[in-house]
């Protein structure tokens, strides 16, 4: 059995800033053979992308993979809607948890697993102005720690 190689590719950064992370679920990526090389590629922006629930299936909106530099003809549209591969029981959760408490889906991070392109998907809940505030103190505290504990050896 193959080993569970996993290759990241990007990860969205302003998600762990902006948003409360309530549960994670790991998506399959439907995708086209100049994303895929563009993916490979880590030509990916994901600062304002999100994930939709439309007719029982989930789509990622607003992720934006740069064409691929190196084709003649048929690159794909930056910034198409893209489907997310998750069971129906799994989408039928996910809907449950958006609808009752108004959580939003947010892409976390993109990667390969086994050779085939994941994204993980965060149920998150927006932050308040003073949450992020109180983060960024306790990071910082966290940081003045390991310094003093770093010198002391």
């Amino acid at each position: 059995m193959p080993e569970d190689t996993v290759k990241p590719v990007a990860r969205n950064r302003k998600a762990w800033h902006n948003y409360t992370i309530l549960d994670k679920w790991e998506a399959g990526l439907a995708l086209r053979g100049t994303e895929v090389k563009s993916l490979r590629a880590a030509q990916v922006q994901m600062a304002d992308s999100y994930a939709r629930i439309e007719d029982g299936e989930v789509y990622l909106v607003g992720l934006n993979i740069t064409p691929y530099e190196k084709t003649a003809y048929d690159n794909h549209d930056p910034t198409r809607k893209r489907k997310l591969l998750l069971h129906r029981r799994e989408i039928h959760k996910l809907t449950t948890k958006v609808n009752e408490r108004g959580l939003t889906l947010v892409p976390l991070s993109i990667y390969f697993r086994r050779g085939y392109a994941k994204v993980e998907l965060g149920l998150v809940s927006g932050k308040k102005q003073y949450d992020k505030r109180e983060t960024l103190k306790k990071r910082e505290h966290q940081r003045q720690i390991a310094q003093v504990a770093h010198r002391r050896r």
